[in-house]
């Protein structure tokens, strides 16, 4: 992907680029390919430079291709926003998404994004949503809390005692499980803390924490517990089931196809295609040309899946 940027900005200055698009006004779907050939942050600045040079968001042309042009911080503060309010009902897994799947630096300049945006704290926004729900109390009571308090150093030591802790809470005695103790390590380790107890825990005691967890007589605390628990062991996996759920029609969450593709772009949908594909055995291209409709928005699912497999 690098390369085949680079190309194209020694070529072309954005100036160039924007005054083709802006003098052709070009259709939706040579849009989609002059912004997929070039990086993230090209494709960031040619937002800026349109905006300067002729005082239109290009956003407003393709709502699906904001997350390209958008920069991270202020990409998930519109993530987490329309999260909570969007729909009907609070869609939780991507706000677990965004507290499990990034580096406390980014969760503070996402906070940061989300006041100066909508002149309010995340933290506060997610802690007033009513009525309450478990997944708000792992959400904003714990997840966010362990961003703001917590050791850059793992520790194998704290893991296993931390291991030892989630089982004798939990599974070594009868009943549900004990929601202080999870949302207290929860809340006083890093995510990297948190994986290693989770991957301590299987050592320990021969298997995950999250197969204790899927025990029918649990509630939605523990499935939240679970929800977090793959996001931090294994999220490749996960957006690997996601992305699979979207295109089979078994997961009610619109945005969440845009979303991981472009958000996972220059992180990991290298491993994430590898794991669709060992997963379901099929490429992920091939399930999106069959599941999509033809038109813009597949073109553009196509692409990126083509894009990130050849970077």
């Amino acid at each position: 992907m690098a390369s085949k940027a680079m190309t194209i900005s020694r070529t072309k200055s954005l100036e160039s680029i924007c005054k083709e698009i802006h003098d052709s006004y070009v259709e939706e779907k040579q849009l989609i390919q002059i912004l997929l050939n070039l990086s993230q942050p090209e494709c960031r600045k040619i937002r800026e430079t349109y905006m300067k040079i002729y005082g239109e968001d290009l956003i407003l042309r393709v709502s699906f291709l904001s997350n390209l042009m958008l920069n991270p911080f202020e990409c998930d503060a519109v993530v987490a926003r329309e999260a909570i309010y969007l729909n009907d009902r609070v869609n939780y897994m991507a706000l677990i998404e965004i507290f499990t799947c990034r580096k406390s630096s980014h969760v503070l300049l996402i906070q940061q994004a989300y006041h100066a945006k909508y002149r309010c704290q995340l933290d506060f926004e997610i802690g007033s949503i009513e009525p309450p729900h478990p997944y708000q109390k792992v959400t904003v009571t714990a997840l966010s809390a362990s961003h703001k308090a917590h050791h850059a150093d793992i520790s194998q030591h704290i893991a296993k005692c931390d291991a030892k802790r989630l089982y004798q809470t939990g599974e070594g005695k009868p009943g549900a499980i004990d929601e202080a103790v999870v949302l207290e390590i929860f809340s006083k380790r890093s995510i990297a803390q948190m994986k290693l107890t989770f991957f301590s825990y299987k050592h320990i005691y021969g298997h995950s924490y999250t197969s204790v967890l899927k025990n029918q007589y649990f509630g939605e605390f523990e499935d939240a517990v679970r929800a977090v628990a793959k996001c931090i062991c294994s999220p490749t996996t996960y957006f690997a089931k996601v992305l699979y759920g979207c295109l089979k029609g078994t997961r009610n969450d619109k945005g969440a196809m845009a979303r991981v593709m472009v958000s996972r772009a220059e992180v990991d949908m290298d491993e994430i295609q590898r794991d669709f594909k060992k997963k379901y055995e099929v490429e992920l291209k091939n399930v999106i040309v069959e599941s999509i409709p033809e038109g813009n928005y597949r073109d553009f699912l196509v692409a990126m899946a083509t894009k990130t497999s050849t970077c």
